[in-house]
């Protein structure tokens, strides 16, 4: 079998290796039903595992923030970065404690980040970022002035080492287990957005945007 480009000695999953996936479309289709991300990076010997939104172009991954933030800061050093993206899709409920589980969709990916630069890239990331929360929504909005664009520090990561680790189906039990009399199955487990809510300051003639009222996570 051809070796897969995302997959390394780092990002082969040790534990059951049966649910990882190294192929880029589990991991990109991962990706891009979520916008929010969990970095963590290591400073001064301190872990620091910081949530945060994301958007995706193509073979990578960017990130925003004050260009204040220490996180930012230090991960445009070029020091080493994890970026983890996860679903929680069902509570699995067997019926030995030992064998409780949950069904999800996890990604993982390693590298090292880049300090965007170029004015062009960083608006695109920008937009990418707020597409992947809201699509529809940059167009429906003020754009970042100068002095905002200045504030913000933008950072790409690319897709190139990387996994994805499924889970799906029901409980697992032992053999000496599947006469007892406990319940055992699975709770499926989802996001819903609620109804939009105005801002009470907002001019009563202003519409809900059909982008905003369709929502759906």
């Amino acid at each position: 079998m051809e070796r897969s480009p995302l997959l390394t000695s780092r990002t082969k999953v040790k534990r059951i290796p049966k649910r990882g996936f190294y192929d880029r479309e589990s991991v990109v289709s991962i990706l891009d039903s979520a916008f929010l991300c969990h970095v963590g990076f290591v400073v001064d010997g301190q872990p620091y595992v910081i949530p945060t939104s994301f958007g995706r172009i193509g073979d990578r991954i960017y990130i925003h923030g004050s260009a204040a933030s220490r996180m930012l800061r230090n991960l445009a050093e070029g020091i080493s970065v994890c970026v983890t993206v996860t679903h929680l899709d069902g509570l699995v409920l067997a019926r030995s404690a030992f064998n409780h589980s949950m069904n999800y969709r996890s990604a993982v990916i390693l590298g090292q980040a880049e300090l965007v630069v170029d004015p062009q890239e960083k608006l695109e990331a920008l937009e990418a970022i707020s597409e992947q929360i809201i699509p529809g929504r940059w167009a429906d909005c003020r754009l970042p002035s100068s002095k905002e664009l200045k504030a913000t520090s933008v950072l790409r990561l690319p897709i190139s080492e990387a996994s994805a680790k499924i889970r799906t189906g029901p409980p697992v039990d032992d053999d000496d287990d599947m006469s007892s009399e406990f319940w055992a199955g699975v709770i499926p487990l989802g996001s819903r957005a609620g109804k939009a809510v105005p801002d009470p300051l907002l001019d009563p003639k202003i519409k809900i945007p059909l982008y905003v009222e369709e929502y759906s996570l």
